[in-house]
């Protein structure tokens, strides 16, 4: 009898204290041993991630994870899975805390908030707070925004950005940017905030929606773009950034492959296409990135 009862208690000392050594496991520990990165990702970020037809998720953000998990494997010597989760943007972080995700990639920006709970990458890309409304709203300047019904994403950038700007603006939240989308051609709110090149994929992608607009020459912030992981894992970060840097060097020496990477999205015929001016400054920000590192190297 107390032998069974030694060895249930046993076991279940054994049981609790799995997770204490899962959590401390490194990101490129538990990589090593299960094969699998697990990354987070956004289902309606069109074009950097998002669902397609066939309910894949796709996009710039995902192809640069399918680079990482490339690089993982050179470092590791084997085969990697990534498997990829779709999150809400107030999943994110939370997600990442908790290991349940080994990385976030989709639309995400640095802020100084997030960085005391996460670590972020290399930017890998640029973008904005802007405002999305029906034409002939005359909304725009901070003052204009004063008791209007501004939808915005919680926990994100957009959010804070039009929180400084006006106060006196009514933020009305959405779980997603479709619900979001939904409301303002219902007339349930007067604008959303978002990121610029998103609301403006979504525009390109419906060109029956003559009646909305961006609001013209009114970014209420300036951001880069780049994946966030746990903190305290620097050979992971290492990886990541290592991998950002190969690419962006590779794309302004005009390598094909990852030329063909960036256009599948931003080039001519391009989800959605550059003009020349925007594919300057996104050539010349890579360069900032690289040679601010070039003494990045890794076999």
């Amino acid at each position: 009898m107390f032998k069974k009862l030694a060895i249930t208690a046993l076991s279940l000392l054994l049981t609790a204290a799995i997770p204490t050594v899962a959590s401390a496991e490194t990101v490129m520990q538990k990589i090593k041993r299960t094969g699998i990165l697990t990354a987070g990702t956004s289902k309606d970020a069109f074009p950097f991630a998002y669902r397609d037809k066939q309910g894949q998720l796709i996009g710039y953000s995902v192809d640069m994870l399918k680079l990482i998990q490339q690089q993982l494997e050179k470092e590791l010597g084997k085969k990697v899975q990534l498997k990829l989760v779709a999150l809400n943007t107030d999943e994110r972080i939370p997600n990442i805390i908790n290991r349940k995700v080994d990385i976030v990639c989709d639309a995400s920006s640095f802020t100084w908030d997030r960085n005391k709970n996460v670590d972020f990458s290399f930017s890998y890309g640029a973008t904005g707070t802007q405002l999305l409304v029906k034409k002939a709203s005359n909304l725009g300047s901070p003052k204009s925004l004063i008791g209007k019904r501004i939808g915005v994403l919680a926990k994100t950038t957009n959010e804070k950005a039009i929180a400084r700007v006006q106060p006196q603006a009514k933020l009305v939240y959405f779980k997603d940017r479709e619900q979001a989308y939904t409301a303002l051609q219902q007339g349930k709110i007067d604008g959303f905030a978002s990121d610029g090149i998103l609301l403006e994929a979504w525009l390109g992608t419906r060109p029956n929606l003559i009646n909305f607009e961006l609001v013209p020459d009114a970014p209420y912030s300036r951001e880069g773009i780049a994946c966030m992981v746990p903190e305290n894992n620097s050979d992971f970060l290492d990886t990541v950034n290592f991998t950002f840097y190969d690419f962006m060097q590779g794309f302004v020496n005009n390598q094909s492959e990852h030329v063909i990477i960036f256009d599948r999205w931003f080039g001519p015929k391009g989800a959605i296409p550059l003009n020349d001016d925007l594919r300057d400054l996104a050539v010349e920000t890579m360069r900032l990135v690289i040679d601010s590192h070039e003494d990045i190297r890794k076999n």
